[in-house]
């Protein structure tokens, strides 16, 4: 699994111009999900998300966890987080999950989230088209892949 997490004020998704989900200060993150996937990687990606020291404290580090600042949580599914751009100007997108698989493995993460984070989360519709609206804060954008756990 692929994730790029934004800290931010303010985020919202849209689906056929009505918002769907919207979230003030907190983080948004778009999820990519790959077939070598399993239930691993949505636990140990969801801790490190709800854990994550990205926001500053009363001194101005980033030393606090979306937890501790009572944030929200906007996730997102996004296939392209796969793209490969190997060869060509067309990106493949080979190594994304089809929906069959990608699907649960996205429901699961929602739950394993809301389990982790003590509290619901806003989300997109996967498949959809989605139009994501956001303001970053700092700003912050932060890559993790749990297939590289470093």
């Amino acid at each position: 699994m692929k994730v790029v997490i934004q800290r931010v004020t303010q985020a919202s998704v849209s689906i056929n111009n009505v918002i769907h989900s919207s979230i003030a200060k907190g983080v948004l993150v778009l999820l990519g999900i790959e077939d070598a996937d399993n239930k691993k990687d949505i636990i140990w990606l969801s801790n490190k998300i709800i854990n994550l020291r990205i926001f500053d404290d009363e001194n101005g580090v980033m030393n606090k966890s979306i937890k501790e600042i009572d944030g929200e949580i906007l996730l997102i599914s996004q296939f392209t987080l796969h793209a490969s751009t190997k060869k060509g100007n067309r990106p493949s997108y080979i190594k994304a999950s089809k929906p069959e698989f990608a699907i649960p493995m996205y429901e699961s993460m929602i739950q394993q989230l809301e389990i982790d984070f003590g509290k619901k989360i806003g989300t997109g519709i996967f498949g959809a088209d989605m139009k994501v609206s956001l303001l970053n804060d700092g700003p912050v954008t932060i890559i993790i892949d749990s297939k590289n756990r470093e």
